[in-house]
C-alpha cells in the first residue's frame, strides 16, 4: 500500500467512524423534528464548510452543467435527506439492526455497480472484501423483528447509502472535496425546509433545547463537515470501491459507543464481526498487497495482453 492509499484509507476510515459514532446523536433527537433537525444540521454545515472551499469556488460552481446540478440535487435528496428519512421510517415498523444489516451491504453493490457504469469487471479482490465486510455488519448488529414495509425501507436506505459515493463520483474531481461538501449541504438544507413545510407545515421547526442543540451542533460541525470532507477525501484518493468498505466500520463504531449512553452493549458477536470487517477493509482496500503489485482499477481485472495493451508498452 503506497502512501497516497494509506492516506485514503485512514481519511475514508475517520469519516465511518464519525458516521457510526452520529448515531449516538440520534438517539438524543428523537423528539425533535425530523426535517427540521436537518435542515439546521446541513444549513450549519454549510456555512462552516463554505470559507473553507478555496479560491474559485464561484467559478468551479458557474462552469457546472444542468447535468451536473441535477445530480447533486439527487445525491443530496437520495444520499443525505433520503437516506436518514428511510432509516428513520424503517425503524418504525423494524428494529435497528434491520436498516443496519442492509446498509452494510452497501460496499457489495457498490464493488458491482461503479466498475459496470465504467465499463469495466470487478476487482476481484475489492469484491471479496466487500463480502466479507458485509458478513461482518450482520455480525455485529444481528437480526431483528420486521415487517414488509421495514425491509421496504431498508433497501431505500441501501440506496441512499449507495448513492452518496456513486452519484458523486462525477462531480467530485471539478469541485474538489471541500467545495462539493459545501454544496450539497446547502442543498440538501433547501430540499429539508422544503419537506418540512409540506409534511409538517409551521410545526416543521422549533428551537432544540440544550441536549437537542449539542447533538445538533455534533452533527454539524464533526460528523458531516469532518466526516463529508474525509469521506470525499479519501474516495478521491482510493476511488468509491474501495473507500465504500469502510462503511463497514459505521456498525462497529455505533456498537462501540452504544453502551456509553446505555443503548447497546459489546458482546463476542460484536468483536466477531467487528474482526470480520476489519479483515474485508485489509483484503479490499489492498493493505494486504505490496504497493508494486498494485495497479490503477481502470486495469485490474484485464488479462495481462490487454492490460499491457492499454497501457501503450
Amino acid at each position: 500500500m503506497n502512501a497516497t492509499t494509506t492516506r485514503g484509507s485512514l481519511l475514508a476510515a475517520l469519516a465511518c467512524v464519525l458516521v457510526g459514532g452520529s448515531f449516538t446523536a440520534n438517539s438524543l433527537l428523537g423528539d425533535y423534528p425530523y426535517a427540521g433537525g436537518q435542515f439546521l444540521r446541513y444549513g450549519l454545515a454549510c456555512l462552516l464548510l463554505l470559507p473553507l472551499a478555496g479560491r474559485g469556488a464561484t467559478a468551479r460552481l458557474r462552469a457546472l452543467t444542468p447535468c451536473q446540478w441535477a445530480r447533486l440535487g439527487l445525491l443530496a435528496a437520495v444520499g443525505m435527506v433520503g437516506f436518514n428519512l428511510a432509516v428513520i421510517a424503517a425503524e418504525r415498523t423494524a428494529e435497528p439492526a434491520v436498516p443496519g444489516v442492509f446498509v452494510g451491504c452497501a460496499p457489495v453493490v457498490v464493488a458491482v455497480v461503479v466498475p459496470a457504469l465504467e465499463g469495466r469487471r470487478p476487482q476481484r479482490m475489492v469484491l471479496y472484501g466487500a463480502l466479507l465486510v458485509a458478513v461482518g455488519a450482520f455480525t455485529v448488529q444481528g437480526w431483528g423483528r420486521t415487517d414488509g414495509a421495514g425491509i421496504a425501507f431498508s433497501v431505500c436506505a441501501l440506496a441512499g447509502e449507495v448513492g452518496f459515493a456513486v452519484l458523486a463520483v462525477p462531480v467530485l474531481r471539478p469541485l474538489g472535496p471541500r467545495l462539493l461538501s459545501a454544496t450539497v449541504c446547502g442543498i440538501a438544507a433547501a430540499e429539508s425546509a422544503a419537506a418540512g413545510l409540506l409534511v409538517d407545515g409551521a410545526g416543521w421547526l422549533r428551537r432544540p433545547d440544550g441536549t437537542e442543540a449539542t447533538a445538533l451542533l455534533w452533527q454539524a460541525a464533526v460528523v458531516t463537515v469532518v466526516g463529508f470532507v474525509c469521506w470525499y477525501m479519501g474516495m478521491q484518493r482510493i476511488g468509491a470501491e474501495r473507500a465504500t468498505l469502510f462503511s463497514g466500520l459505521i456498525p462497529v463504531a455505533a456498537a462501540c459507543t452504544a453502551p456509553l449512553v446505555g443503548t447497546g452493549s459489546y458482546g463476542a458477536a460484536q468483536a466477531v464481526g467487528s474482526a470480520l470487517v476489519g479483515a474485508g477493509v485489509a483484503l479490499g482496500s489492498g493493505a494486504l498487497t505490496p504497493a508494486r503489485k498494485q495497479l490503477p482499477p481502470q486495469y485490474e481485472g484485464l488479462h495481462p495482453l490487454a492490460r499491457k495493451e492499454q497501457c501503450g508498452r
